[in-house]
This record gives C-alpha cells, sequence and structure tokens, in this order.
C-alpha cells in the first residue's frame, strides 16, 4: 500500500501518518526499489492502535510508551491516572451544573448572583433595598469575594454572617441610612464622627482585625485609597476616622 492508501484504510491524513512515522509511533516500512514506502495491513493494525489510545484521551508520547511496553503494565497504570482525572473533571462538571441550576431557579437573576453560594446567601441577609450607599457596599463586598481562592471566599462568607443575624441587620440598616444621609453633607458635619463611632463598635474583633491587616498588606492596601475617591466627601470622612479608631481599637 502507498501511503496515502493506508491513510484512507485507517481514517487519517496522510500528514498525520507521516507525523506518527517523525514521533516513533509507527515503524518505518520497507521501501520499494523505486524509494516509495511499502506499507502493509499491519501498518494500518498499528496505526488503528494508535488511533484508539489517543482518542481515549493519551497523549502521543504516553501511547509512545505504551506501544513499547509488550506487557501493559504501562497501559494499565496510565488508564489508572486517565480514569481518575476524568472522575475529578466529572465532579467539577456535575458541581458546576448543579450551580448552574441553583443561579436558573433565581426570580432575579443579576451578574452577581455568580458569586459563590454561600456568599450569594450572605448578600440576600445584608441590609438592600434603594440605598445608594447599600448599592456600593454589596459591589465592594462582591469584589473582595471574587478576587478571593476559594477558600478564601468561604471564610469572607462566614466573617459576613453575623451582620445577617436580626440585631446586627437592624443596627446595620440604620447605619446605612445615615450613611446616605451624609451623600450631600460636607465632611466637617457633626454627624460624620457620630456615624465613624457607631459604625465602629458595629464591626466585631475578627472583622476588624482583617480590615486593619488588608490596610497594612502592601498587595491590598491600595484599596483604601481608592474607596475615598469613590465616596462622597462626608462619607470618606466617616471611612477615614473609622479606620482610625480600628487601628487604636486593634
Amino acid at each position: 500500500m502507498r501511503i496515502s492508501e493506508l491513510a484512507t484504510l485507517s481514517g487519517l491524513s496522510t500528514r498525520t501518518v507521516r507525523h506518527y512515522h517523525h514521533l516513533g509511533l509507527l515503524p518505518e516500512p520497507e521501501r520499494l526499489a523505486n524509494g516509495y514506502r511499502e506499507y502493509r495491513l499491519r501498518d494500518a493494525v498499528a496505526l488503528a492502535r494508535v488511533r484508539r489510545l489517543a482518542e481515549l484521551g493519551l497523549s502521543l508520547d504516553e501511547v509512545r510508551d505504551v506501544l513499547a511496553d509488550d506487557q501493559g503494565q504501562e497501559l494499565r497504570e496510565m488508564l489508572l491516572e486517565l480514569d481518575a482525572d476524568l472522575a475529578r473533571e466529572q465532579a467539577a462538571t456535575a458541581a458546576r451544573r448543579a450551580r448552574l441550576a441553583a443561579l436558573l431557579a433565581e426570580a432575579d437573576l443579576h451578574p452577581d448572583s455568580t458569586v459563590s453560594p454561600d456568599m450569594a446567601e450572605v448578600l440576600r441577609g445584608l441590609p438592600a433595598g434603594s440605598s445608594t450607599f447599600a448599592e456600593f457596599d454589596r459591589e465592594l463586598l462582591t469584589l473582595a469575594a471574587t478576587v478571593s481562592d476559594p477558600a478564601g471566599r468561604a471564610e469572607f462568607a462566614d466573617l459576613l454572617r453575623p451582620f445577617t443575624e436580626l440585631e446586627a441587620y437592624a443596627r446595620g440598616h440604620a447605619l446605612i441610612a445615615r450613611q446616605d444621609e451624609l451623600a450631600d453633607a460636607d465632611p466637617d458635619d457633626p454627624r460624620v464622627a457620630v456615624v465613624a463611632r457607631d459604625l465602629a463598635a458595629h464591626l466585631p474583633d475578627e472583622m476588624v482585625s482583617v480590615m486593619t491587616a488588608s490596610l497594612d498588606d502592601t498587595s491590598t492596601g491600595q484599596w483604601q485609597e481608592e474607596l475615598l475617591r469613590e465616596l462622597p466627601t462626608a462619607q470618606a470622612e466617616v471611612f477615614q476616622s473609622l479606620v482610625t479608631q480600628l487601628k487604636d481599637r486593634a
């Protein structure tokens, strides 16, 4: 058989057959007097074997190793590894599909609904409504939850969970309303100091530790400066006063 005939019989292209020759997956056949390769049926069998192994998911380097192992031990080990990889992929796919199903079941689907399930549960329990400050606060929380690794996201959600409890929710709702009232106020408004004091008292010690640590971290500390640019002047003054109090408390 010529190479074109072998390729047709094997369901491959001539280019692929030549590539397999180059990689050592297909032995070099005898050549005719005119220099052309003369393929036999056993070459088609060898190509079919390579194709089957590749379709299972083995790399061509792995296929070459398997074909070099007459006892089949290499193949068994590689198939076991491949099966384990596929099991992990299947579990990850199932988890993603379950997450998609939960999202599709939501009546009010929003881009921020795509945060982790733990974080989504916490966000549903935090004050919202039509408050401009509350909406901005939620956006910052989703940002912080997104940039963390999975373990960090779970820890962050646990950190916020106390704010969803009844009394904390009521205090948080009132503090947000007072922040909204400062949207057009001057930074020297006497209410600024009072709101900062009450906000500091509202934060549990664990949250204070995390916040102050992030302020001192050179890789994340710039968030304070960026936040101050986004807030109205009086609200920014509340935050600066809050930071000072939290550092003293820590």
